[in-house]
């Protein structure tokens, strides 16, 4: 055997790996940052590196290689609103035009919500679409389940569509499942693990939480259906993190909304998508499905992710930052600003907009902490109001603008939401959900503080450092 040409097939085999890489990422356009951190990253770590790129670091996906792009449908009852960049941007991206005619509700209890859920479960009397990031193996999935699978032996439509790296623990033990399947049910896990896993993206995951009642109320938001997120007593699981994390013991602080009108379309839209793809199935919604207005408040569903063909929502983002007139307030777990955001509300602070980020002081996930400390500074040290929630975990997203619009959704501050999950938001543009999202925010800086922790030089270093990593967290 002569080892000199394998050798010599292994070099130029490596050397061909990484030219492909570096014309992937400027065939895909990526920004300077992102480059340079996946370029370190193969200089560094090249054996390693290479092979992670080509499994996790592609966003936008071919439609014969991935899940296909998909275009949402305007609805008769749309109405354009004039003067509003968030709109008006959304629109030029193919997003459809806010909805009139919604009513929503609005929780910030986990309890509350869970009663919420529990209520439209045993009130269905056609169809219960649920699609989830998280769905856990506790008290709060077992009620969940117990009733899912009643309304499947009442001959109604229960399909669900679980992320399978969030939903993992049930991914690998679906034995729980067994009675609702037996019943009519369906269980679906999005891109499985084990199932072609060089094909899986396991990058790109479905953050999505959309669940979806008769087609005719959708509940949405941050929350996860397990007990950290909401269950019949207000009470998280018993299991604890490592010290200086938040308890799980104590219900994480989370929003979920409740819409009903014509804007629950969107939401069915998105879901089918997603359901065509788990499962191959073709079903597409009909407009005669549009639910009947029943409220004042105008709403406008975005879907963001690798099946949609540009970023309105960042876009959309953006333009609401730089358009700002009186408050950027923002509520969100894990703050990872790529350049263009981070310099956006440096900006608007320097024109004496009223910016104010809450976060979290520990969040479930060191890592990300320690990614965000940089950015959080640079903030604080421009006179951002840096507020950090003390209470337990925070694990709420949503964004007020100025008094015009509020969004609220899946969709965290960071990288990994804005540019590799599927996500969902749903801006609002009514006065009644602005102010109660106001009261509500008001409510966390009750209960926060504003100055971050000094530390030494040598933590500063490598919290700067990790900057150059933080686009793959």
């Amino acid at each position: 055997m002569n080892y000199d040409l394998i050798y010599l097939a292994i070099i130029c085999s490596s050397i061909l790996l990484y030219l492909i890489a570096l014309f992937s990422m400027i065939y895909q356009k990526r920004t300077p940052t992102s480059m340079m951190a996946w370029l370190l990253a193969i200089v560094l770590l090249p054996h390693i590196a290479v092979p992670l790129y080509f499994i996790i670091g592609v966003r936008k996906r071919a439609r014969l290689k991935h899940k296909s792009m998909f275009e949402m449908q305007d609805i008769e009852i749309s109405s354009s609103l004039s003067n509003n960049a968030v709109s008006g941007i959304l629109q030029a991206n193919g997003i459809p035009a806010p909805t009139k005619g919604n009513r929503y509700e609005f929780y910030t209890s986990g309890q509350r919500a869970f009663t919420s859920m529990l209520n439209h479960i045993r009130a269905a009397q056609h169809s219960i679409l649920i699609s989830t990031y998280v769905f856990g193996r506790d008290r709060t999935t077992r009620i969940l389940l117990r009733e899912l699978t009643n309304k499947a032996r009442q001959g109604i439509e229960v399909k669900l569509l679980l992320d399978s790296v969030g939903s993992y623990r049930s991914y690998f033990f679906q034995k729980q499942f067994d009675e609702l399947r037996a019943a009519g049910g369906i269980v679906v896990f999005f891109m499985p693990l084990l199932a072609f896993p060089l094909r899986s993206y396991i990058n790109l995951r479905n953050h999505r939480k959309i669940y979806l009642f008769d087609r005719k109320i959708v509940l949405s938001g941050g929350m996860n259906l397990s007990a950290e997120y909401m269950s019949p007593d207000g009470m998280g699981p018993d299991e604890h993190f490592l010290e200086g994390r938040p308890s799980c013991s104590k219900q994480w602080q989370d929003l979920l909304f409740l819409i009903e009108g014509p804007a629950v379309f969107h939401y069915y839209q998105i879901f089918l998508a997603d359901w065509n793809y788990a499962t191959g199935e073709k079903s597409k919604p009909s407009p005669e499905e549009v639910p009947s207005t029943c409220g004042d408040t105008y709403m406008q569903v975005v879907p963001s992710g690798p099946d949609i063909r540009s970023d309105a929502l960042y876009e959309s983002l953006l333009s609401a930052i730089y358009s700002a007139r009186e408050r950027i307030w923002i509520v969100t777990p894990y703050f990872v600003p790529d350049d263009s955001l981070l310099r956006a509300l440096i900006i608007a602070q320097h024109k004496g907009i009223d910016v104010k980020l809450i976060t979290p002081r520990n969040s479930n996930h060191a890592l990300a902490d320690l990614g965000r400390s940089s950015y959080m500074r640079e903030l604080e040290d421009v006179g951002v109001h840096v507020a950090l929630y003390e209470e337990r975990m925070l694990h709420a997203k949503a964004i007020l603008l100025d008094s015009s619009g509020v969004m609220l959704g899946s969709v965290n501050m960071d990288n990994r939401s804005l540019f590799l999950n599927y996500e969902v938001a749903t801006f609002a543009y009514s006065p009644g959900i602005i102010d109660e999202v106001e009261s509500w925010m008001l409510g966390l800086l009750q209960h926060s503080s504003r100055n971050m922790q000094k530390v030494k030089v040598f933590r500063r270093f490598f919290e700067n450092l990790m900057r150059i990593f933080a686009p793959q967290l």
